[in-house]
């Protein structure tokens, strides 16, 4: 884990293994960025002619490292490229910053401590930075040893360079970027984790152990209670499994008077795609279906140690997707927790089901809002590429401010519509709906098949992360290879609106 320490030292005399400093593009060249001034002395105010020598430009992720000069006590200056110089009286952006950070904290994977100089005019940039940076240091190495794992070690301390660390401003930045951070982490570190590793059992035996540290009350249905309970979307989809499915409910409780928002999550802990098998070459990468599930949890967490003034319930739908001689079939039918019976016309769209019926649960308790998040479906990366998770809601002025939520935080999102022609398409002859409808717009389809099972009267939105939960790539930013955490601070950042009375 990385430590995160606020400084009042000079960037020349403080100790660290490198000190990163910001350079951005000018219009004549690459220009060093606030925070650099002591660096930039060393180098007698010649730091930008340097950096153009070595190829340097100033672009957004660009990275040049170069021995520091006699005056400054890091052996390595690291000069991380911003982009385009803001124009006159505008700060740099903190997703610009966020990034910038986190790509240096990647090319310093392995050392003991370095300094960041980027530009800080408010405790939001702090704030950002120290996310970029602690997002950045990431890596998963749970599965490895030796030299391996040692050549991948994070980065083991992070020092912000101009932050105040008696300020209560700075000190309430550090500690939120520390706990979202921390936890998005732990979501990242569930995504990666091989799926013989992460069962539903696992997963909900780890999410009773967090929420008993952080003082969350957990509930576990297991697969007897599922099936007594009459939760034949979850139950069904787990029956082909000798790892059997698990409905966990995580509660964080602020006062009676706060509003509450229940956040639902698709944990499909591995996804073969049952007796619908998955071909050859869409398998590998199936550990991840659980993203939405992680991601959940990883909120509800991180909003308990922020102490936030709403009340939040985590609902973790979990299963494995096996084909087997007990496995659900294509034309099978279900009976939800709603009531409804459900057709399964293919049974690789189980996230759909297990959601159905975390849904209908979350909704007899009657909160303010749901959101359910879920790598969904294919057809939404076909739509918005890798980055872009969309956002569906039975309430415009709601799905709008999520949307407006994720772009703040750094998230890439888009508002997608339920077009109502489209329901049609699921119309079964012999149950209430089937969980497949129109191959096109299959990502609306699926958002439509939720709303099927949410409350009347009941704010919801649905976030289809299908894109940006696993990045197969190559790294960029503070986004790893593998599991991102995508929706986290969408979550956390959504809750604190709420308690602060930001949406009705």
């Amino acid at each position: 884990m990385t430590a995160l320490t606020l400084s009042t030292a000079g960037a020349a005399t403080l100790r660290a293994d490198a000190i990163v400093v910001g350079v951005a593009k000018g219009a004549r060249g690459p220009v060093v960025a606030p925070g650099a001034e002591a660096v930039d002395t060393a180098f007698d105010g010649k730091l930008a002619a340097v950096l153009e020598t070595l190829g340097a430009t100033g672009a957004e992720g660009e990275v040049t490292k170069l021995p520091s000069p006699s005056g400054i006590k890091a052996p390595v200056v690291l000069a991380v490229g911003l982009g385009t110089v803001p124009e006159q009286d505008h700060a740099f952006a903190a997703e610009t910053l966020r990034r910038a950070a986190g790509t240096a904290s990647r090319v310093l994977a392995g050392a003991k401590k370095a300094a960041f100089a980027l530009p800080i005019e408010a405790s939001e940039d702090a704030e950002a930075i120290a996310e970029g940076a602690l997002l950045g240091a990431y890596a998963f190495t749970a599965y490895q040893s030796g030299d391996r794992k040692d050549a991948k070690a994070p980065l083991a301390e992070v020092a912000l360079l101009g932050a105040k660390p008696r300020d209560k401003a700075y000190k309430a930045a550090a500690e939120r970027a520390l706990a979202v951070t921390e936890e998005l982490n732990r979501a990242r570190d569930l995504i990666n984790t091989p799926p013989n590793g992460l069962t539903p059992e696992i997963f909900a035996n780890l999410a009773a152990a967090a929420g008993k540290e952080h003082g969350l009350k957990v509930q576990i249905l297991d697969e007897k209670a599922l099936v007594k309970g009459g939760f034949g979307g979850i139950a069904g989809v787990g029956q082909g499994s000798e790892n059997p499915p698990r409905l966990v409910k995580l509660t964080y409780t602020h006062s009676k008077d706060a509003k509450t928002l229940a956040l639902v999550g698709k944990g499909i802990t591995y996804d073969s795609g049952g007796i619908s098998l998955k071909p050859a070459g869409h398998n590998e990468t199936m550990k991840c279906d659980m993203s939405g599930a992680a991601a959940v949890f990883a909120a509800v967490i991180a909003v308990a140690r922020l102490g936030l003034a709403v009340n939040v319930t985590g609902w973790l739908a979990l299963a494995e997707n096996m084909p087997s001689g007990t496995a659900i079939r294509p034309g099978d039918v279900l009976r939800m927790y709603s009531g409804k019976t459900v057709e399964v016309l293919n049974t690789d769209a189980e996230g759909r089901l297990v959601l159905a019926d975390a849904l209908w649960k979350a909704s007899e308790e009657k909160p303010d809002a749901i959101v359910d998040v879920a790598t969904l479906t294919g057809a939404m990366v076909v739509a918005l590429g890798n980055r872009t998770f969309g956002v569906m809601s039975n309430d415009e002025a709601f799905r709008t401010a999520i949307h407006e939520t994720a772009e703040e935080v750094g998230e890439q999102s888009w508002p997608m519509p339920l077009p109502a022609d489209l329901r049609k398409g699921m119309d079964s002859p012999t149950a209430d709906i089937a969980n497949m409808g129109e191959r096109m717009g299959g990502g609306l389809v699926a958002g439509l098949f939720l709303q099927e099972f949410v409350g009347e009267g009941i704010t919801w939105a649905h976030l289809d992360i299908a894109g940006p939960a696993f990045h197969e790539s190559a790294p960029f930013g503070y986004t790893p290879k593998g599991g991102t955490g995508s929706s986290v601070r969408t979550l956390v950042r959504l809750a604190e609106r709420i308690a602060a009375g930001d949406l009705g």
